[in-house]
């Protein structure tokens, strides 16, 4: 199950990237594996592969550019969504650098906080705690800002983006991040253990 969620989180980020020839081959793998792991997911993200299906690599890379270049309120930086333009950004960009350097993972041309390069770190460093704490308290409110951003429902990249948002809600719900324990419960446990 690990390995798929790793996989996924690669495929979607190659779909949030700039796109690039075999977009398509990569769209439908990830639709072939979220069909099987996540059905919920997978039916907003066959609206996407209708679309790449219909249309050329010149037509995508404009609807990509139209979507998430020229509207500030569906810029793909999840930083930019939670903080603005501010020292809040800033600091969030320095801290992911840090984990990133942590982990030799590399933001390559990008800035650490574009989606596509946050979800490539989560499918590539295997860190189930940690991953799970960048979606439930980055990519999941960043989601839901970027996708009431754009305003066409039928919108493919918007399909797309709900269709990972349903997944990472799927993968946040039946892996649940591990909570501390209040101080009272941890010395009731180190006492009987």
């Amino acid at each position: 199950m690990m390995t798929r969620n790793l996989d996924l989180c690669l495929s979607f980020s190659t779909l949030l990237s700039y796109p690039r020839a075999g977009i398509k081959a990569t769209a439908a793998d990830c639709y072939r594996q979220l069909k099987e792991s996540d059905p919920r997911a997978a039916v907003p993200f066959g609206a996407f592969i209708d679309f790449l299906e219909q249309h050329e690599l010149p037509q995508i890379e404009e609807l990509f550019t139209a979507t998430f270049d020229l509207q500030a309120l569906s810029y793909p930086y999840v930083g930019y969504q939670l903080c603005g333009e501010s020292q809040a950004r800033t600091l969030f960009l320095m801290k992911l650098q840090e984990l990133y350097t942590q982990h030799n993972f590399s933001a390559g041309s990008e800035l650490p906080d574009h989606l596509s390069v946050m979800l490539r770190f989560i499918g590539t460093v295997p860190d189930p705690q940690g991953n799970l704490e960048i979606i439930s308290d980055g990519l999941l409110p960043a989601l839901e800002k970027i996708i009431a951003g754009i305003e066409a429902e039928a919108q493919p990249y918007r399909q797309l983006l709900e269709a990972l948002q349903t997944y990472l809600t799927n993968r946040l719900e039946s892996e649940p991040l591990e909570t501390e324990l209040p101080d009272s419960e941890r010395q009731k446990e180190l006492s009987h253990g």
